[in-house]
């Protein structure tokens, strides 16, 4: 009877990991099922892996240490995969009734176990052989699904890679838009003068959010993956694209009011579905983000530079009504991933990421903007 129960643990096991390896790897969806072996890892990989870092100090070396943990967490996880499998059908054989040939005869379920991995990994050593149609079927079986699994591995990462470098090109490009980290004071201010160029950047982040939303909920460990730069995030980039946006819904002279509403509305869409899949739930974020005077402050500040933004207590409501929308939802995400959200006003102190290199220790590069007859 116990070999019995253990044999269909042993099948329960094979089933519950062959599932999950084909939705995380294979099912173009998010899977909703709260108990999913990849679900209840990265619960409880991830918070451990950021009480670890908190003993580092902030900056680089924190942020570095936090970016190891989206790759690693894939060879990790798949190393899990591939020994509950080994275990899997090492039950199986055992609660067979161990039928195989050994060199030193039967030594239990150790030898189960072993045969178990060589059959995985398809080693094809020798030297431990089953006996009988059952075993030998299994064995087989055991074979095919290790076949599988390493041909899923393999198809897997350059699919998840290529959907980070697609992810980050549009960040990268954003630098010299909207500083570093991008603003949304920033992002306007920059194209005070280019109206329709901002309409054309507000429709490619409208795509670019689209694309984001598919590939983050096909593939949620993506937002483990940090930006090759400090001062740059894929939250913090699509806040400040919702803040910019926001703004311009408000009011601003002479920009693209509608291609405005279209990215607002499909960005806020990314950071809803995927504050669900991530399991956090929306906060108001403490402090403030944009308290009454920063906002007179912004305004002032981009009237200088000729972008007029709508006065007035209507607009000030129609700004908090949109912020309301999507502010809990970034903030959460931002809380559970351990990004940080860009500020609305560019610190004037920041320069932007290719103004500098590792070689620049002074940081003094001639200043100028980005709109002057210099570029």
């Amino acid at each position: 009877m116990a070999h019995l129960i253990v044999a269909i643990a042993g099948i329960l096991l094979i089933l519950a990991i062959v599932w999950d390896a084909f939705e995380a790897l294979v099912l173009p969806r998010t899977a909703t099922r709260t108990l999913r072996p990849t679900r209840l890892f990265y619960q409880t990989t991830w918070p451990a892996w950021v009480a670890v870092a908190c003993f580092l100090a902030r900056g680089r070396r924190r942020e570095s240490f936090l970016a190891i943990f989206g790759p690693l967490s894939i060879l990790i996880l798949m190393a899990c995969w591939a020994t509950a499998l080994v275990f899997g059908f090492a039950m199986i054989q055992w609660g067979l009734g161990s039928r195989f040939n050994a060199p030193t005869g039967n030594s239990g379920f150790w030898t189960d176990l072993y045969l178990s991995g060589t059959t995985l990994f398809t080693l094809g050593i020798g030297d431990v052989t089953p006996i009988g149609p059952l075993a030998r079927a299994l064995t087989v079986v055991e074979a095919g699904v290790g076949f599988g699994f390493l041909a899923l591995v393999m198809g897997y990462l350059p699919v998840l890679y290529q959907g980070f470098s697609r992810r980050e090109v549009n960040i990268s490009l954003l630098d010299a838009r909207a500083g570093s980290p991008p603003s949304a004071g920033e992002l306007l201010r920059r194209h005070g003068h280019d109206m329709p160029e901002l309409e054309t950047l507000l429709r490619d982040w409208e795509r670019w959010s689209a694309e984001l939303m598919e590939s983050h909920l096909s593939y949620p460990v993506l937002m483990f993956f940090r930006s090759q730069h400090e001062h740059q995030s894929w939250l913090g980039a699509l806040t400040a694209v919702l803040d910019a946006s926001a703004l311009v819904m408000v009011g601003v002279e002479g920009a693209p009011g509608r291609q405005a509403q279209l990215t607002f509305a499909m960005a806020r869409h990314a950071v809803v579905d995927l504050a669900m899949v991530t399991g956090a739930r929306p906060s108001a974020p403490d402090p403030d983000r944009l308290a009454p005077e920063d906002f007179h402050s912004l305004r002032a500040s981009l009237a200088q530079d000729g972008v007029v933004l709508k006065d007035g207590a209507v607009a000030e409501r129609t700004l908090a009504s949109l912020r309301a929308m999507y502010e809990p939802y970034v903030t959460a995400l931002a809380q559970r991933l351990r990004l940080s959200l860009p500020a609305w006003r560019a610190a004037d102190h920041e320069l932007d990421d290719w103004r500098t290199s590792a070689w620049d220790t002074s940081g003094e590069l001639p200043r100028f903007k980005l709109d002057d007859d210099h570029l």
